[in-house]
C-alpha cells in the first residue's frame, strides 16, 4: 500500500470554528467555501471546545479543528532572542498559532496552551502594523518570517494568505518576507509579481529524522522538488537544518540531504541556510514522552544553556556543525549567508572561523544576501 502523501498537511483537518465576530467577513467566507469542511459559530472570547483541559493529552486531536478567530495582541514584533547568544534581529509576523504537521521535537508543544490551530482574521490590522513600521523605520531593512508559531505554509490552501502577503512585500524596498515551511503547498505563490521580496523557505533535516520525527509533513523529496520550483518562478530560497539531531548514522544521512538538495536546487538561488543543534525547553521532554513514547531523542546527555533550554554539550554540537558546515561550504556559492541560529561567539570562531561582528553582525551578513 503506498503511504499517504502529506504534502499538503490542510487536508488533516476535518472541523472549522469561526469567532461570532468573524462569521460574516468576506474573507472567513472564502476560507469556508474553500475548505468545504463542517463549521461552526463560537461565541466571543469563547473557546470552541474543552479540549484544552487537557491540553497535551488533546493536542493531536486539536490539529485536526481550525479556529478562525480574531488577533487581540500584536501581529508584528522582534523575535524572541536570547541576548546571550547571536540574534539576527527578525521580526516575527504572527498569523496564527499551531500547525498540522505534528514534530516531535516542536517547541509550540511547551509554548502553547491551547491545542486548535489558530488563524487570525483581522488582518487589516495586521497589514496596518506593518505599514505603521514601515513609515516610522525608513532606514530599517526588515527581514520578516511567519513561521514563528505556526507553518507558512501548511494551511495556505485554505487561507491564501501567502499570495496577500507576498503582493504587500513586493512594494517595500527595505524589506524581504520569509515563508518557511515543512509542506510542499506552494500552488499560491505562482504567477504573482514578487519583486525578489520573498524568500521561500524549507526545514530539512537527515532522512530518518524527516520520516520518523515531523508527523504529516511533506516528504524530503516533495520538499525540493516544491524548492525547484519555486526557484524557477524567480524566488530567492532559504533552507533551515534545525534543529539537527544527533542519532545513529547522523553524519551519512545529512550528508546525503545535502548532496540531494544541491542535485536538484540551484546553488545561487539560495539566500541563506541556517545551523541550529537540538535545544528545548526542559518541560518539553515530559511532554514529548507522553505524546510519543517511541522517541528517543530527549535520552540523550544535554545541559542547560545560558537562555534555559537543554543543548547537546558543545563538543557534540561543534563536532555535528563542523561536518555539516563543511559539506555547505563545498557547494553554496559566495553570496549565501550559511549563520547559526543562537550560537554563541565562541562555537562560531570554532566551527566557521570568525565571529559576527567581524562582518559587521549577523543582521548585517544576513541584509547582505539579499539586498
Amino acid at each position: 500500500m503506498q503511504k499517504q502523501s502529506w504534502v499538503d498537511p490542510s487536508r488533516y483537518i476535518n472541523k472549522i470554528y469561526v469567532e461570532e465576530s468573524c462569521v460574516d467577513l468576506e474573507y472567513t467566507q472564502e476560507i469556508l467555501a474553500r475548505a468545504k469542511l463542517p463549521w461552526s459559530v463560537v461565541p466571543e472570547k469563547t473557546k470552541p471546545n474543552n479540549l484544552s483541559n487537557d491540553y497535551v493529552y488533546n493536542l493531536t486531536a486539536g490539529k485536526k479543528q481550525l479556529f478562525l478567530c480574531n488577533n487581540r495582541g500584536t501581529f508584528f514584533k522582534p523575535c524572541p532572542g536570547t541576548r546571550e547568544y547571536q540574534c539576527c534581529d527578525y521580526q516575527v509576523l504572527n498569523t496564527g498559532t499551531n500547525c498540522p504537521i505534528d514534530c516531535v521535537y516542536c517547541i509550540l508543544q511547551a509554548y502553547l496552551n491551547s491545542p486548535w490551530l489558530t488563524f487570525y482574521m483581522n488582518t487589516e490590522q495586521l497589514f496596518s502594523e506593518l505599514e505603521e513600521s514601515f513609515k516610522q523605520k525608513q532606514d530599517t531593512f526588515f527581514r520578516i518570517g511567519t513561521g514563528e508559531f505556526t507553518d507558512s505554509l501548511a494551511i495556505d490552501r485554505l487561507t491564501a494568505l501567502s499570495s496577500k502577503l507576498v503582493r504587500y512585500m513586493s512594494h517595500k524596498k527595505n524589506g524581504v518576507l520569509e515563508l518557511k515551511t515543512k509542506s510542499g503547498v506552494i500552488a499560491n505563490l505562482e504567477n504573482l509579481d514578487h519583486k525578489g521580496r520573498t524568500i521561500v523557505a524549507w526545514s530539512l533535516n537527515s532522512t530518518s529524522v524527516m520520516a520518523k520525527q515531523e508527523i504529516r509533513s511533506a516528504t524530503f523529496e516533495e520538499r525540493i522538488q516544491a524548492a525547484q520550483q519555486c526557484a524557477a518562478w524567480g524566488y530567492k530560497l532559504a533552507f533551515h537544518f534545525d534543529p539537527i539531531i544527533e542519532h545513529p548514522h547522523w553524519q551519512e544521512e545529512y550528508t546525503e540531504t545535502i548532496t540531494r538538495l544541491f542535485e536538484v536546487v540551484p546553488a545561487d538561488a539560495i539566500a541563506w541556510i541556517s545551523l541550529g543543534a537540538l535545544r528545548f525547553l526542559p518541560s518539553l521532554k515530559d511532554i514529548g514522552i507522553q505524546r510519543f513514547p517511541a522517541t528517543r531523542i530527549y535520552f540523550n546527555e544535554f545541559i542547560q544553556g545560558l537562555d534555559g533550554k537543554n543543548r547537546y554539550f558543545r563538543p557534540e554540537r561543534v563536532n555535528m556543525y563542523k561536518v555539516i558546515y563543511s559539506l555547505l561550504k563545498e557547494r553554496t556559492v559566495d553570496k549565501t549567508c550559511v549563520y547559526f541560529c543562537m550560537e554563541s561567539d565562541e562555537i562560531w570562531q570554532e566551527v566557521m572561523g570568525f565571529a559576527p561582528h567581524e562582518k559587521g553582525g549577523l543582521p548585517k551578513m544576513l541584509d547582505a544576501s539579499v539586498r
